[in-house]
């Protein structure tokens, strides 16, 4: 039965800092005890009595780790290791009291060190979140070292030129692979060689996407490579899905398409590799000044960014329960009338995190019926996301783009016009990020539900282009990192399928060091080589051209532009759409994944119109687990349906609750369901053979020495679905609820 599994199924988490406490206490697979202070102990202890599995979670960029930067730890001064910028300042200092950090072998050995009593603890995984160096870093004494010993030669500032920002930024991703390899390696060596205990390990991290789109460098890809790991944690949410970009001209929030987007590129760390890959998801953001209806909204949205790809179902429903559901927790913080979640948005909620255990990967299929299609993403589009000192003094022989459209939200503040509006470096260079939206939102407001494809995984994973009608590249942003990219490219394309190049060869990037320019090779950009690997010439005009079975598509315009002129944004589409021999003309992306309908309507697409289910459904997103017979998605809304017209066969299942379901049997007689949950308004369906004519429900509570006792429950039948709804206060503790038949 899908809602009952065991907890070492590890299905779903939380991430929590704080103790347990009742509104807290979700009864999820297992909780990432957060951080290694003195209490670590006690709430790992807390935590696996209340019957979780417990992992251990900390940062490994930055944490409260000042006992190693004032040399309590090895009696040696390691501030010239955090991560300082071009005028002296510590990186993150405003936040992080010792910044962000340059991960050094000693600081590697440091946090080994803390991290082993965890292992002691007996936890069953350690994770280390968020690899991350500045894009503003890498001007401190402790990473001049480290670049000398890399590169072999002196340090050179990295806003002198383009191949000096270029190497200073690997070098920047390469040190947190360095640190996580060898932190995995000696704890994993330490569990087993001290206790026979096989510990896992995990790097939760943001996406390439929002990496690259908020210039941060981090291992991302590279990190497959990398045996001692285990897997990861996609660390993607409103906070960073809300970052707003441009499409058709238009600058605004698109939380839906970003979140979409976002984790397409990561279920690509482990696509094939048999590693394990947890959705994040929050019920709120970092930035506590929203409503709480800001917060609803845009959770749904990143919720169905999620849902909408199939090859995962392994769920963390909340990284801090503790900022979401008590009492204290009130929002817009600093505001008079803040108030704590409403209980209707908590059931909902609850209602999620239980449905997120009950997913599958291996039964779905996209409503649009659409042929697979992708955007590639590089992990060196995250370093090259500034342009050098150089280059700005030039920006006059680059030609402007048109001007852009600020279009507020209701939910959002424009507060970076001047990263957008301006000349093209100061367009490419910002958080908008066009030079990769540009390629890929007019192909999913279409209703193509792409994916971003990790282009250094076709040299790493033989067939991984596999199943791909059309790809989507630019080296306008990113670069290959040698040139068995481009020959696996075009054997692609020899093979059948369409590869479309875009791109104007604007990018000061092309003159960096690299293989195509170095040696035998002297082309002036890698698409230069690529062109003469599929058979095309290097002045050849926008065109097709084909090659083996397939065909090659060049389109000499930036990305950029596709991002800000609404003309050239349709014409890309369209040109899409011939390709495939299909219309991009849906406002909608739909899947149906194993019993549930799943329905994203977007705005700003060739119709408004709604899509409009029919049947007989559980709308999940609804608090009160409704049975519906018609849907209509409207755009920016969604839809979850249960279709009950798959399991009519079924007699007895358990269609949707608020709290964990751990057993649950009925006949003809009756029924009995029990489960443990937070203290919440709980809600819980059923399919049933028989009509129940009375139901009592009984708390046993947590707490020793408290007596069991009877509770109030209200039951609703619906006929056309033989279903019930059961409603009650729910407390921490088992909940046994009994129904009894007619005679």
């Amino acid at each position: 039965m899908a809602y009952i599994r065991k907890r070492e199924e590890e299905r779903t988490c939380i991430q929590e800092s704080a103790p347990v406490l009742p509104e807290t206490d979700f009864g999820t697979d297992f909780v990432c005890v957060y951080g290694i202070d003195p209490s670590m102990e006690s709430r790992i202890r807390a935590f696996r009595d209340r019957g979780y599995v417990v992992h251990l979670m900390t940062g490994i960029a930055w944490g409260e780790y000042g006992e190693y930067f004032n040399g309590l730890w090895d009696g040696r001064d390691h501030w010239d290791e955090t991560q300082k910028s071009r005028d002296g300042s510590r990186t993150g200092g405003e936040t992080h009291s010792t910044g962000y950090i340059v991960p050094s072998i000693s600081y590697t050995n440091f946090m080994i060190e803390k991290l082993k009593r965890a292992v002691d603890a007996g936890v069953a995984a350690i994770h280390v979140e968020e690899p991350e160096f500045l894009n503003a870093g890498g001007y401190s004494e402790g990473f001049k070292r480290e670049y000398k010993l890399y590169y072999h030669e002196d340090w050179v500032p990295p806003h002198e030129s383009p191949d000096a920002h270029y190497r200073a930024a690997r070098l920047k991703a390469w040190l947190y692979r360095r640190a996580i390899e060898r932190v995995s390696q000696e704890l994993r060596e330490y569990a087993l060689t001290r206790y026979g205990r096989v510990l896992r390990f995990y790097v939760p991290t943001h996406s390439l996407l929002n990496y690259s789109q908020w210039k941060v460098m981090s291992p991302e890809g590279t990190l497959t490579d990398v045996p001692s790991l285990d897997g990861y944690k996609a660390q993607i949410w409103m906070g960073t899905s809300r970052e707003a970009n441009v499409y058709r001209g238009v600058y605004k929030e698109r939380t839906f398409e970003t979140a979409f987007l976002e984790y397409g590129v990561m279920q690509e760390l482990v696509r094939g590799t048999g590693r394990t890959m947890w959705f994040d998801n929050d019920p709120i953001e970092d930035r506590p000044c929203y409503t709480w209806e800001s917060y609803r909204v845009n959770y749904r949205k990143t919720l169905m960014g999620s849902l909408l790809q199939p090859h995962i179902n392994r769920f963390q429903v909340s990284p801090w329960p503790c900022r979401v559901f008590p009492p204290a927790a009130k929002y817009p913080k600093d505001d008079p009338a803040a108030v704590p979640i409403p209980e209707d948005y908590r059931t909902e909620l609850l209602n999620i995190f239980q449905f997120l255990g009950t997913l599958e990967t291996d039964d779905f299929a996209y409503g649009n019926a659409l042929p697979e299609a992708g955007v590639f993403l590089s992990d060196t589009a995250m370093f090259q996301r500034n342009y050098t000192d150089d280059v700005l003094a030039r920006r006059k022989e680059y030609a402007p783009v048109g001007k852009i459209d600020l279009e507020s939200t209701a939910n959002y503040e424009i507060g970076r016009e001047k990263e957008v509006v301006g000349d093209r470096l100061d367009f490419c260079a910002s958080l908008a990020f066009p030079l990769f939206y540009g390629m890929a939102l007019p192909l999913l407001k279409g209703g193509l539900p792409i994916r971003p494809v990790q282009l250094e995984n076709i040299v790493r994973y033989p067939g991984y282009l596999d199943g791909y009608r059309l790809l989507v590249l630019s080296y306008e942003f990113m670069k290959p990192e040698g040139a068995d990219v481009n020959i696996a490219l075009a054997a692609y394309v020899q093979g059948g399928g369409i590869l479309v190049y875009v791109g104007d060869g604007f990018d000061p990037f092309h003159r960096i060091r690299s293989w195509w320019n170095t040696g035998k090779n002297h082309y002036p950009t890698p698409l230069e080589h690529l062109l003469e690997t599929v058979g095309v010439a290097p002045d050849a005009p926008d065109g097709e051209y084909a090659f083996g079975k397939g065909k090659f598509v060049l389109m000499r315009k930036s990305p950029a532009d596709l991002s800000a002129e609404k003309a050239l944004s349709d014409a890309y589409q369209e040109k899409i759409a011939s390709l495939l021999g299909t219309a991009l003309d849906k406002n909608y992306i739909s899947l149906r994944r194993g019993d549930y309908l799943i329905t994203a309507v977007m705005d700003e697409g060739k119709t408004d119109e709604p899509v409009v289910h029919r049947g007989l459904f559980v709308d999940m997103l609804d608090p009160a687990l409704p049975v519906i017979t018609e849907k209509t998605v409207k755009p920016n809304e969604y839809a979850v349906l249960y279709d009950l017209d798959r399991i009519r066969e079924k007699k007895n299942e358990i269609l949707g609750t608020s709290i964990r379901a751990e057993e649950f049997a009925a006949d003809e007689a009756g029924f009995v369901f029990k489960g443990r949950g937070a203290r919440c308004e709980a809600v819980v369906r059923l399919k049933l053979e028989a009509r129940p004519a009375d139901v009592e429900a009984i708390l046993l509570p947590v707490e020793d020495g408290e007596s069991p006792r009877r509770i109030p429950v209200s039951f609703a039948w619906e006929e056309t679905g033989g279903t019930l709804l059961l409603s009650f206060h729910n407390e921490p503790g088992l909940v046994e609820i009994r129904g009894t038949s007619r005679a």
